[in-house]
């Protein structure tokens, strides 16, 4: 018998596909489209691990499947290769980042080759290419002519050791990803005004085939809340007033405190001399905290300010307190506190010992009961809360104190990085810092190639350093760039849309085939990515459908999570943790076939489970047990058995497919495999069946197959996913429930339409012990369905 010989088989046909561009597409096919898209890698030096391609598996799977169903499919694959992992390695190896960039994608191509996803290659983008980065510095001047970029003086996250600034979502417990502590300081900074998207990026969620947990995430960083503004006026000063925004207007007889936050404009003219160098200290102290630390305090401390406000509604006095969680930058850097109904007031009143004032009668939890009247609450006395809200905002609305207000948690997006590995700015500016872009046709504003690239002290970029390179002259008058660069996600933002037509020269991408060819079908990712990645490229691609270059505003309809490939420690992979698993390693031990069949035979997609090697082991056993199959499989004409395994099997593996449950359709292979191997017959029609079935899995063997068995030189990408009888899928057989006097005894599987006389015989037979010296006084029969013995 031939060996399969996986390591030859899978070169010659991944060498095909590349030689014929078996997978490129069409995208004015009159076919129905499907547009598969993976969250395209960030090529690191460190090359893949075995967990990156489960969810590349996945999306081949159903890119190869959905080929099969008469669909033009669009699989492209690119490189996210801007960004700070890049120019921190090459400043620990003295490598500068383009060529360690490029040697990486390099490697990466080859790594994603040898595991046979059928990507369309002629569509690779990469974000650092020069006509890739003119198209994403295109849609930075759109942002600034359309008043959706500018420049602001911010408090922001700054990284000593990075000696960067990070946005809000890019810290994690206060540090930066590489777990150096990050720090608050004013920068001036471009910032993109995603808050005026807030409304669409929240409602747009609702129409997306997103896992829910996901869209909440997105829905909880965006925090629109609904309440009012209330103004504060100074005990000393009549001109100046404290603005604090709630949700709980009816919570203001409650007050005994506003808190403002370090930063606050007002702080310095609130400050007394008495408490002047207790203040400066505490502030001192807290300001150096990430925004993202402050809020997840366990210790709220603050201290008085020596300045007073007055009540709005009662004139009493009220005084002003500096605090650590309360944030310059979400709602107007000051809060009311209200500690005998919310909790984090509470644990600050009990800090410093301030006064509790009760608004429900009986409800002393640190929580508001919708469905308690207020006391202690003046007029509003006797109301609940929802109903307090409205004539407390119309009170104030009507002595000029207050009125409604929708607030969001979401900032900003902070745009500028002090890095060198980065998209430049297409801006100039001139001797007055005026601003002037740079015109259309001298883009794209490339890096120049410096050997010294280490940030300068404060966070200055190193691009200040090139200085041919900084300054420009167009019509006699000086210039000088920006040397900040735009962050990593800048070109992850709308890759997606530039796979559609990526050597265009004159536009973006043509609409016409962005109509076409947008939303995304499926989109498979790291759930990381939940808030960054996702929230930016959607506000990015309204801003683009708001210029009419797509037709859609959501970029991707059916998304989906994979979860993670462990380490056999069951510990995130990792080389400090020393469990990485090299694919490479695997495909010369294995294959790539078995490497695919067992990551997405591990368990559900978004499950994240420990790699085992006896996994990997059973696999190459089943695809080594399919080759025996059809070594010794004789062909016939006509094998009505078959016929029926392979309808239950195309039928469950379509299902399964479709709802991206491949390891239940890997189960049901194996299933089909097992019955096949107990016949050993098959038409010629149903081994091309078979083999069509398992080739989005497995497509090595099943072309392989093909040739072998089937003595054909044509591609399995020509043919097409079987169609069943139904009627096959009926059961012959059925359960029938078997009962004495009523009451379930057994149950027995026969031959469906059994006639009355044999089904009562075999149920007598199956309950003999039961029915033994009984005196059966009258037989039940309801055919496909029950048995029923009357006995004394």
């Amino acid at each position: 018998m031939k060996e399969y010989d996986f390591k030859s088989v899978e070169k010659k046909w991944q060498d095909y596909w590349v030689e014929n561009k078996t997978f490129k597409c069409d995208v004015y096919s009159d076919k129905p489209k499907y547009y598969c898209l993976d969250m395209f890698p960030y090529p690191s030096g460190s090359g893949l691990h075995v967990g990156h391609p489960k969810g590349y598996t996945a999306t081949d799977i159903m890119s190869r499947y959905k080929r099969l169903k008469g669909f033009e499919v669009l699989h492209p694959i690119g490189w996210d290769a801007f960004g700070l992992p890049a120019e921190q390695y090459a400043l620990k190896t003295n490598n500068h980042p383009e060529g360690f960039t490029t040697k990486n994608i390099d490697n990466f191509r080859k790594q994603i080759q040898s595991l046979g996803f059928s990507y369309d290659w002629d569509r690779e983008v990469n974000t650092t290419d020069a006509d890739y980065i003119k198209w994403t510095q295109w849609i930075f001047k759109k942002l600034y002519e359309y008043d959706l970029a500018e420049i602001k003086e911010v408090p922001v996250n700054y990284c000593p050791e990075c000696k960067s600034v990070l946005a809000n979502e890019e810290i994690t417990n206060g540090c930066c990803e590489k777990g150096h502590i990050v720090v608050q300081k004013p920068m001036k900074q471009w910032v993109l005004k995603i808050t005026k998207y807030a409304d669409r990026l929240l409602e747009g969620l609702d129409g997306l085939d997103w896992p829910e947990s996901l869209k909440e995430m997105q829905r909880n960083w965006i925090g629109k809340s609904k309440g009012a503004e209330i103004d504060f006026v100074l005990a000393n000063d009549e001109e100046k007033k404290i603005t604090v925004f709630t949700t709980k207007p009816f919570s203001l007889f409650g007050v005994n405190a506003i808190v403002i936050a370090c930063e606050h404009q007002l702080v310095e003219a609130l400050v007394t001399k008495e408490q002047k160098e207790q203040v400066d200290a505490f502030i001192n102290k807290t300001i150096n905290q990430s925004n993202l630390e402050r809020e997840e305090l366990n210790e709220r401390d603050g201290v008085f300010t020596g300045a007073y406000v007055r009540h709005p509604l009662t004139n009493q006095l009220i005084p002003v307190y500096v605090g650590n969680y309360v944030l310059s930058t979400f709602g107007t850097g000051a809060v009311m506190c209200v500690p005998a109904h919310d909790e984090r007031d509470f644990d600050f009143a009990k800090k410093l010992d301030l006064d509790f004032i009760y608004i429900q009668e009986g409800n002393e939890k640190v929580v508001i009961n919708e469905d308690l009247t207020l006391i202690n609450s003046g007029e509003f006395d006797g109301l609940k809360p929802k109903e307090a809200d409205k004539k407390i905002i119309a009170k104030l609305e009507t002595i000029g104190k207050g009125h409604e207000k929708v607030n969001y948690k979401l900032r900003d997006w902070i745009f500028s990085r002090q890095r060198y590995w980065g998209e430049p700015f297409p801006v100039l500016f001139d001797d007055q810092n005026n601003i002037k872009l740079v015109d259309d046709e001298d883009l794209p504003i490339t890096l120049p190639h410096l050997q010294e690239f280490m940030p300068g002290k404060d966070g200055e970029s190193p691009l200040a350093n090139a200085k041919d390179w900084l300054y420009v002259t167009i019509n006699g008058e000086t210039y000088r760039r920006d040397t900040n660069t735009m962050p990593q996600w800048a070109g992850s933002c709308w890759y997606y849309v530039r796979y559609l037509d990526p050597f265009n020269k004159k536009q973006l991408v043509d609409p016409q085939i962005a109509e076409k060819w947008l939303p995304v079908d499926l989109y498979i990712g790291g759930a990381e990515h939940a808030v960054l990645h996702l929230l930016y490229a959607r506000f990015w691609f309204k801003f683009l459908f708001d210029l009419n270059i797509v037709s859609v505003d959501e970029p991707f309809q059916r998304l989906f999570n994979q979860g993670m490939i462990l380490g056999s420690d069951n510990q995130k992979m990792s080389k400090s943790k020393g469990n990485v698993v090299n694919p490479d390693e695997i495909v010369k031990s294995h294959g790539a076939d078995a490497l695919r069949l067992y990551e997405m035979f591990m368990g559900p997609l978004d499950a994240s489970i420990a790699w085992t090697t006896d996994g990997l082991d059973g696999a190459k056993k089943f695809i080594n047990r399919i080759w025996r199959l059809f070594q010794e499989i004789e062909i016939v004409d006509k094998q009505t058995e078959v016929d029926k395994i392979l309808a239950k099997t195309i039928d469950k593996v379509e299902k399964d497919i479709n709802n991206l449950a491949f390891n239940t359709a890997i189960s049901q292979l194996m299933i089909c495999v097992n019955s096949l191997y107990k016949i050993k017959a098959m038409t010629v029609s149903q081994i091309k069946d078979f083999i069509v079935i398992i080739s989005p899995f497995i497509p090595h063997i099943a072309e392989e197959l093909n040739c072998e068995i089937l003595h054909t030189e044509e591609s399995l990408e020509k043919y097409s996913w079987p169609t069943i009888d139904k009627s096959l899928l009926e059961e012959d057989t059925i359960e029938v429930i078997i009962q004495i006097n009523g009451k379930l005894k057994g149950k027995v599987e026969v031959k469906k339409n059994l006639d009355k006389e044999e089904l009562i015989k075999i149920a007598k037979e199956k309950v003999a012990q039961l029915l033994a010296d009984k005196e059966i006084i009258k037989e039940i029969c309801v055919p496909n369905k029950l048995v029923n013995f009357v006995i004394k």
